[in-house]
C-alpha cells in the first residue's frame, strides 16, 4: 500500500511542481472556508488532466474536481484522496464565425468580454456571475431569467476511464441547475457555445444594467457562494426565506445576508460547520412555515 510521502513522490514525478499537500481549500471556494485537501493539483494542459485522471483510476485514489469553487461548501475537515482544479491551466478561448469555443477553466467574466467585443449577443445574462466555464455548464448556471444550456452547441467531456467524448446540448441532459455531469464520472474540457451578430453598443448597454442591479441586490462585499437554495417552482427561496424572519440570522460568522435571504455570508471566520447549521436552520423553518422542502444549489464536498 503506498504511503502518503510514496503517492506525493509519483504524483511529482508525473507532473512536477503541480502536486500540493494539505492544501487548504479555502483558498480555493468563493466562500473562503475549507478544510485541507490530500492532494492537490491544477493542471497546466488537457494531457496533465489526463495524466492525472489515469493515474487516480489505476491506483482507486478519490478524485474530486473543483473549478472557481464558487458555488462549493468544503468541509472543515478536508477532501480525502486528490482534488484536480480546471482553472488557468484550461482556459483557451477561440471564435469561429458566431461560434465560442472556450475550454472549462475560463472565467464566464472572460467569455463575456470576448462576446461583447467579437459584437456576439446572447452572453449578456451571464454578466457578473462568478465562477469558471466547466462549472458553469455542470450546473446549467443562470441568472436573469435564463440559462447556460440556452447558448451551448456541444461540451467535449474527459470520463473517469480516462477516455474523451463530445456530447451535444440534448446528450448534456439540461435542467433547472443540472446537467448530466452532475452524476456522470466525467469533465467537463471544453464548450463550443452559440452566438448571434449585435451591435456592441447594445451588448454593453444590456451589460451595464445587469451589474448595476446585481450590485444592487447582492452582497459582493462579503465572501459567498452566490445563491444558496435552488427557487422553488413559482415562488423565489429568498421570498420565503425573508418571509419566515430569517434575513440576517446569524451562527458564528456566518450570516444570512440582510440584503439577499438566499445568500449566505462569510464575516470573516466562518466554518462549514456554520454554514451548515443556517442552511438546515433555514430548511427546516421554510418546511414548518410553507410546506415547501428548500433543495440546496450549492453543492458540498469533503468530510467532518
Amino acid at each position: 500500500m503506498l504511503t502518503e510521502v510514496s503517492l506525493y513522490s509519483e504524483l511529482n514525478a508525473l507532473l512536477p511542481g503541480r502536486v500540493r499537500v494539505d492544501e487548504p481549500m479555502k483558498k480555493h471556494t468563493s466562500w473562503r472556508i475549507g478544510g485541507p485537501a490530500d492532494f492537490f493539483v491544477e493542471p497546466a494542459s488537457r494531457q496533465e488532466l489526463s495524466t492525472i485522471v489515469n493515474y487516480s483510476r489505476n491506483l482507486g485514489i478519490p478524485l474530486h474536481i473543483i473549478g472557481a469553487g464558487s458555488n462549493l461548501l468544503v468541509s472543515d475537515g478536508g477532501i480525502r484522496g486528490i482534488v484536480v482544479k480546471i482553472g488557468s491551466g484550461l482556459n483557451r478561448l477561440s471564435i469561429v464565425d458566431r461560434d465560442i469555443k472556450v475550454e472549462a477553466g475560463a472565467k464566464l467574466a472572460q467569455v463575456v468580454t470576448v462576446a461583447r467585443d467579437a459584437g456576439l449577443g446572447g452572453f449578456e445574462f451571464l454578466t457578473g456571475i462568478p465562477g469558471n466555464v466547466g462549472g458553469a455548464v455542470v450546473m446549467n448556471a443562470g441568472a436573469n431569467g435564463s440559462s447556460l444550456s440556452e447558448l451551448v452547441r456541444q461540451v467535449l467531456i474527459l470520463r473517469f476511464d480516462g477516455a474523451y467524448t463530445c456530447k451535444n446540448k440534448d446528450a448534456m441532459k439540461f435542467g433547472y441547475r443540472a446537467s448530466i455531469l452532475q452524476s456522470e464520472p466525467a469533465i467537463a474540457v471544453e464548450v463550443t457555445f452559440k452566438g448571434y451578430s449585435r451591435e456592441k453598443s447594445e451588448i454593453n448597454q444590456e451589460m451595464e444594467n445587469y451589474l448595476a442591479r446585481r450590485r444592487a441586490s447582492q452582497p459582493l462585499t462579503y465572501p459567498n457562494a452566490g445563491s444558496v437554495f435552488k427557487n422553488p417552482a413559482g415562488d423565489s427561496a429568498g421570498r420565503l426565506i425573508e418571509a419566515a424572519g430569517l434575513k440576517g440570522l446569524r451562527v458564528g460568522d456566518a450570516q444570512i445576508s440582510p440584503l439577499h435571504a438566499n445568500f449566505i455570508i462569510n464575516l470573516g471566520a466562518a466554518t462549514a460547520r456554520d454554514v451548515l447549521a443556517l442552511i438546515n436552520r433555514a430548511r427546516e423553518v421554510i418546511n414548518s412555515k410553507f410546506g415547501v422542502e428548500l433543495q440546496p444549489e450549492v453543492k458540498f464536498a469533503g468530510h467532518e
